[in-house]
């Protein structure tokens, strides 16, 4: 068959009328605004002029959105760019160019991590978001998820040493890098899983997150809640279930002045009455858009569970993670709706 020279543009046309998502970020998203942080890892200097340049920032920082979206890992994330046509011109990548490795990207996202620049992107990127107009509004709901990681198999012994804080005897220094030492088992009743909590808070109208936190499984959903509230949110309602209905909780929302919207749980010796059983029918009608948050990221990056180790890593990718629905949440909005 004889290859026309317009032939990988009638692909990325074709890419196209059939909705590229990406293609729609690109247009949506300045792209700009995230480069003033990222430059600030290559301010240390080269050691020599020698060998090859290193590749943009914004390349690089494209690459891990891509990976946040779709859940991939270091060496898939590398054959998909050199592999998908989409993703080559959602990073304005031609078939000719170098495509950074495996081990480049996750130097990258380590860069990423000792700059403490995940957060600030992600602050950045908010900001961003207020200025297009999509500001907080209608209230806020607080909510958390658990993130899973591999199970450690460690012996009792070991886990006592482990949350004593002291490294278990008898581990090399090999063995102690393969090791997570931060990751719980979770704190819940009825779902049992081991790692890491994604604590959010998004804003009721655009389903926007505002805020997160990042701790591991076995601390209480009500610990993380004071910190998360936006107090630039237009509406002082605040939405959040059983979970975060405690004494404190309440106190403060009421010194705050926020209108507490939390769900009441009944129990064995105490059922809830047919008017309290009412109000959380209501309340839940709001307080769901945060399980819709949840769900689109499980829905696009399908098994949540991390391959990092240790809760340093955990924030920096569970960081990306949120940002990176924040980016893709406003792809899918519409300027009307600012």
């Amino acid at each position: 068959m004889i290859k026309g020279f317009f032939d990988i543009q009638f692909r990325m046309d074709d890419l196209t009328k059939n909705g590229d998502p990406l293609v729609h970020l690109n247009e949506r998203v300045d792209w700009e605004v995230f480069r003033a942080d990222l430059e600030t890892i290559r301010k240390k200097g080269r050691k020599s002029a020698a060998g090859r340049k290193p590749f943009d920032t914004m390349l690089m920082f494209k690459i891990l959105v891509l990976q946040s979206l779709y859940n991939l890992s270091d060496d898939a994330v590398e054959y998909q760019v050199r592999d998908r046509l989409s993703f080559m011109r959602f990073l304005g990548l031609g078939i000719g160019d170098r495509v950074p490795d495996a081990k480049t990207i996750w130097l990258f996202r380590e860069q990423l991590g000792e700059a403490k620049l995940v957060k600030r992107l992600f602050k950045k990127f908010d900001h961003y978001l207020r200025e297009q107009g999509f500001k907080a509004r209608k209230g806020q709901i607080v909510d958390a998820s658990l993130v899973s990681v591999p199970i450690q198999r460690n012996s009792r012994e070991e886990n006592r040493q482990i949350k004593e804080g002291s490294k278990p005897e008898g581990w090399s220094e090999a063995k102690s890098r393969q090791k997570d030492i931060h990751a719980r088992w979770s704190a819940r009743t009825h779902k049992h899983a081991y790692g890491y909590k994604n604590h959010i808070s998004i804003d009721s109208k655009h389903k926007l997150i505002r805020d997160y936190a990042v701790t591991d499984a076995a601390v209480h959903d009500s610990q993380v809640f004071s910190e998360l509230l936006d107090d630039t949110n237009s509406s002082r309602d605040v939405w959040a279930d059983s979970a975060y209905r405690s004494e404190s909780n309440r106190n403060e929302l009421k010194q705050r002045k926020y209108r507490e919207h939390l769900q009441r749980k009944g129990c064995r010796h105490k059922m809830l009455t047919e008017w309290e059983k009412q109000g959380n029918r209501t309340r839940s009608r709001i307080r769901c858009r945060i399980e819709h948050v949840f769900g689109v990221q499980a829905q696009m990056a399908g098994n949540l569970l991390l391959r990092s180790i240790g809760i340093a890593r955990a924030e920096i990718k569970i960081g990306l993670r949120n940002l990176a629905y924040n980016i893709h949440r406003m792809g899918t909005l519409e300027p009307s709706t600012a």
